[in-house]
Order: C-alpha cells, then sequence, then structure tokens
C-alpha cells in the first residue's frame, strides 16, 4: 500500500519539502561496478529486462549506495514494440535495432491483446522490487514505473533505432497523418495497459519518457505528443487518480508550457537545456518541476559539478522541485560523483 508520506510523494503532491528529493535517470546502470557485474553472469541486456530476479537487484543497487528517494524499475521503453510483436535486438555498442515500419506496412500483426505474454515478468519485477524496499527497510522509497511515450516510442519502431534527424517517422507522420494515427493508437491502448498492470502491481509514480518530442513543430508536438500524453494520463487518473504522472518531454523548450498545461501530467521532468529561470517563473507556477543537471557535468566532476548543483537548487527555492538529470546518468561516470551531488543535495536547506 502506497505511503503517501514519502518525500517525493509529497512533493508531486505539490508540497514544498525542507530537503529536496532526488532520483537520477538511469540510476541504475552500466556506471555502477555491481551491474556491470551481474552482466556479465546474466548475458544480454534483455535477459536482465526480462528477469525478475535481477531486475529488481538492478533497481536497487542505487538505492543501497545512494539512498535516492524513488527507484525506477529496471526496463526499457521499447519492451512495447516487443510485446506486440516488432523484432528487438539490443547489439554490444550500437544500442536497439528493430524491423523498421513503414507507411506501407501492415499493422495488423501488432497485438495488443497478447502484450502480457511478454511483460508478465515486468510486472513481476514491480511486485518483487516494492518486496525489496520493504524488507531492506528503504520505507520512505517510492518505487516509479515507466513507459514510453507514443510518439518516442514510434520513432524507434519506424525509424528501427535511434536517428539524427527522423526523417522517415516525420514523413509518415505528416504524409500519411490516418495510418500514423492507428499506430499511434495502438500504442496508446497498449500504453495504458501496461502503465495500469505495473501499478496493480505495486508502482507508486508513473514516469512518461518522451525523449524525441523536441523534433516536432508546435502544430505537430500538440498532435503527436501532447494530445496521446493527454489520453494516458487522462486514463491513468479516472482508474488511479493518487498515483502522479510525470512527464518528460525532452527538448520541448518553451513548448512544456503547453505540454504542461494540457496532458494533465502532476509534474513534469526538464531537459539540461532548460533555463532553470524560465522554468522557475513558467513551470513551477502551474506545477512540480524534475530535473535538470546536464549528465556530462556529472561525467565531469570536482567543482563544475558542485557549481551547477547549487545553480540548480537555487533556481527553485519556492514551491515543489525534485533534484534529476536532465538525461540520463552517462555509463563511464564515476560513482563517486553521483555520491558528490547526493551529499550536497541531503545537506541543502531551502
Amino acid at each position: 500500500m502506497m505511503q503517501k508520506n514519502k518525500p517525493i510523494l509529497k512533493t508531486l503532491a505539490g508540497e514544498k519539502t525542507d530537503i529536496v528529493p532526488f532520483w537520477f535517470m538511469r540510476q541504475a546502470g552500466r556506471y555502477l561496478p555491481e551491474y556491470r557485474a551481474l552482466r556479465a553472469e546474466a548475458g544480454g541486456f534483455l535477459n536482465m529486462v526480462y528477469n525478475p530476479k535481477n531486475a529488481s537487484e538492478i533497481t536497487l543497487q542505487p538505492i543501497r549506495r545512494f539512498q535516492m528517494d524513488a527507484a525506477i524499475l529496471f526496463s526499457d521503453i521499447l519492451v512495447i514494440p516487443q510485446a506486440l510483436g516488432q523484432k528487438l535486438e539490443f547489439l554490444a555498442g550500437e544500442g536497439p535495432k528493430l524491423e523498421a515500419l513503414n507507411v506501407d506496412s501492415d499493422l495488423g500483426f501488432l497485438n495488443p491483446d497478447k502484450i502480457d505474454d511478454v511483460l508478465n515478468p515486468v510486472y513481476d519485477t514491480v511486485t518483487m522490487t516494492c518486496d525489496k524496499l520493504k524488507k531492506e527497510g528503504f520505507d520512505q522509497t517510492a518505487l516509479i514505473g515507466f513507459a514510453g511515450s507514443p510518439w518516442t516510442v514510434a520513432t524507434y519502431m519506424v525509424e528501427g533505432g535511434g536517428s539524427k534527424t527522423y526523417e522517415k517517422v516525420k514523413s509518415w507522420a505528416y504524409g500519411s497523418p490516418e495510418k500514423f494515427q492507428q499506430l499511434i493508437d495502438i500504442l496508446i491502448v497498449s500504453t495504458n495497459h501496461y502503465l495500469e498492470k505495473q501499478i496493480k502491481a505495486g508502482a507508486e509514480i508513473i514516469q512518461l519518457f518522451d525523449s524525441w518530442s523536441g523534433v516536432l513543430d508546435q502544430v505537430n508536438f500538440e498532435k503527436w505528443v501532447i494530445k496521446p500524453t493527454a489520453q494516458i494520463a487522462l486514463n491513468l487518473k479516472s482508474k488511479y487518480p493518487d498515483i502522479p504522472i510525470i512527464g518528460f518531454p525532452r527538448g520541448a523548450g518553451t513548448m512544456s508550457l503547453d505540454y504542461a498545461q494540457k496532458t494533465g501530467i502532476r509534474a513534469i521532468g526538464l531537459d539540461f537545456t532548460m533555463p532553470c529561470d524560465w522554468a522557475a517563473k513558467n513551470l513551477q507556477s502551474i506545477l512540480p518541476v524534475q530535473g535538470n543537471l546536464d549528465p556530462v557535468m556529472l561525467l565531469t566532476g570536482g567543482k563544475a559539478l558542485d557549481a551547477a548543483v547549487y545553480h540548480i537548487l537555487d533556481s527553485f527555492p519556492d514551491k515543489a522541485f525534485i533534484f534529476n538529470l536532465g538525461h540520463g546518468v552517462i555509463k563511464e561516470t564515476p560513482p563517486e560523483h553521483v555520491g558528490q551531488v547526493v551529499e550536497i543535495i541531503k545537506s541543502y536547506k531551502r
């Protein structure tokens, strides 16, 4: 059962806390030697994601080291395409590869009704992680479940992986919006189900990652980012009104204001390009904000890191704020640098 007195849940309810709650995107991962040791034993990335024992262990590794205010489920946003029936591989040194869709693809093979056949181990990971947090005494640590937002997941499904230009997915969305809407609708249905099951398994917070929202113009941002996100948020809020949703529209810039006002999310994550003073004035007046240290600054360390952390903390002195990165932890980051940031946050009084 969710304890609403956990610091991060208080913040997401709009309370200003004396000590700023914190967690880091990709806090469980390759920068930790204990993660690398487990991966060497387990084999491939997906072998860990779909093994609840391994995935729950990885989820807890940074909590044991740094006592973050939230653990985030160890998984990946691309499990939904795989569960829908799209071939997915994680190749060493290359990242994810999918069998790309295009405007002529028959989308009938993508079956939202069958996704639990693949995703049941993820729900087991959520339950197992909740049990471990309790048993290990992390009773003030909340568990975050997550999914990729439909636009971002669609970019991978159409591009076949990462992209520098997003020409394929944008051309499809711009040139054949009715067909592209079919793909987005499949992802909305699947994402709703996936997140509902995570919540039933014990997730206390949901984060929606829209990593590539910033590649769209304003009209298409409204159509492919805001509207699908709003549909997911409305569904989850109607069934689980106490579960806060954090949206992360990376690269959205000033369009983040529309996102904050129109999607129905409870809090917004800021990427590291977002000016803190603008966000404090325009976004924090509407809802809690989360962010936004540059991961390269975390990698760099030293006095520059100290100054950057203090700048962010000083920029959000009023209202509800969660400290995080503006993107995920870089794999070469020394764990000591994470400890350096944690020490500042825990000693900082608002």
